[in-house]
């Protein structure tokens, strides 16, 4: 066998790579391919999305805005309302503390069991959340050792609304540290190991060092973990208990609106549940015009 040897002046080498023609895509995708497959992304988008949206509002304003707020001020739709926002007020900022504490854990410290803890950050993602509300209640319902002691002494978990909080963080959980964990893990470690070594305090290292390069991913988190503790259904149906006016949230006041043939009330409380997801979209879609640098970088890494 013969080694082939290019010399210096082999014009092979010093050929010049072809330019490509002006005004020609990168892609090598005709046209029409192009805009048939934009085409029948919109199309899906409208049939899956703003068809069913449009048709929420036009449904809640049948008869008029006047019915659609007369509506709104039944004690169960009000009842629902605040039993929603209570729900994501404990909820959010307790998972934004615990993503915060689990992101900062495994991006900033080695262990054993480092995996596995990310593993079950990710359970809630794997899990169905009727399931989930179904360990809840054999968890802690009446008739088991830790539920029936809290009963005992006057503060049922189950078919009351610590019951409604704690299904919705398990099923929120993953928002916030996934969120955090890459944007954690790209920063490295440098900048806090220089703050200990001038002599900061744990407490102030982390306030004045790692809190401020991830505020915008934390507040990117907090905002999908709210979106989703609101509009949340299966593990709250099924530990709720459906008591009206006591532990009925919106999505399950919707329900109970629509099959009672009250199409006006259980449309109106859905637009305004889409309202407020729309709010949150509007927040996130600002958040990341502004700081799209930074949660690009965390989306790369997911």
């Amino acid at each position: 066998m013969v080694d082939l040897v290019l010399s210096p002046a082999d014009p092979s080498r010093l050929a010049k790579p072809a330019r490509r023609p002006a005004g020609r895509s990168v892609t090598s995708e005709p046209v029409w391919l192009r805009i048939t497959l934009i085409c029948l992304s919109l199309a899906l988008l409208t049939v899956l999305l703003f068809a069913p949206l449009l048709a929420v509002f036009a449904q809640a304003l049948q008869e008029g805005i006047g019915s659609a707020l007369e509506s709104l001020a039944d004690p169960d739709a009000h009842s629902a309302i605040r039993l929603t926002l209570i729900t994501a007020a404990f909820a959010v900022p307790l998972n934004a503390v615990f993503g915060l504490a689990a992101a900062w854990a495994i991006a900033k410290f080695d262990f054993r069991g480092k995996a596995f803890l990310i593993t079950l950050i990710d359970l809630p993602f794997s899990v169905s959340p009727v399931v989930a509300g179904l360990c809840f209640v054999l968890l802690f319902g009446a008739n088991s050792g830790i539920g029936g002691w809290f009963v005992a002494n006057g503060i049922p978990i189950v078919f009351a609304v610590p019951g409604i909080v704690l299904a919705t963080m398990f099923v929120t959980f993953p928002f916030v540290a996934r969120e955090l964990i890459p944007i954690m893990e790209e920063q490295g470690r440098a900048e806090e190991e220089a703050a200990l070594t001038l002599g900061a305090s744990g407490w102030r290292m982390f306030r004045t060092v790692t809190l401020p390069n991830v505020r915008w991913a934390l507040l990117y988190g907090v905002l999908l973990c709210n979106a989703r503790a609101m509009g949340e259904f299966g593990a709250v149906a099924v530990v709720s208990g459906r008591i009206r006016g006591e532990t009925t949230t919106m999505p399950l006041m919707i329900e109970m609106f629509y099959n009672e043939y009250m199409p006006v009330a259980a449309f109106t409380l859905a637009a305004l549940l889409a309202l407020l997801g729309l709010v949150t979209l509007a927040a996130k879609s600002l958040l990341e015009w502004r700081h799209g640098g930074e949660l690009a970088a965390a989306a790369r890494r997911h």
